[in-house]
């Protein structure tokens, strides 16, 4: 099994917590990224290095500013 870099974990964390307070399934967010489904998986659990263009996709599938997929609890 792969190491999770910290920085990808938080990333990851961040996306899924995102993606469940929309009441939104993986797949969903898949869809709306036009990314798949275990891509959005494996970058949840800190597995994938997703690129800018990536997150860009992500964020906007999730409504929000890319920048907001850096934010934690505390910022």
């Amino acid at each position: 099994m792969r190491s999770r870099d910290p920085i990808l974990a938080q990333v990851g964390k961040r996306i899924r917590s995102l993606r469940e307070s929309e009441g939104i399934s993986q797949e969903v967010l898949a869809e709306k990224s036009s990314l798949h489904r275990t891509y959005i998986g494996g970058v949840e659990r800190g597995l994938r290095n997703p690129s800018l263009k990536s997150l860009q996709r992500i964020a906007k599938g999730l409504g929000v500013g890319v920048i907001e997929l850096f934010q934690t609890a505390k910022d």
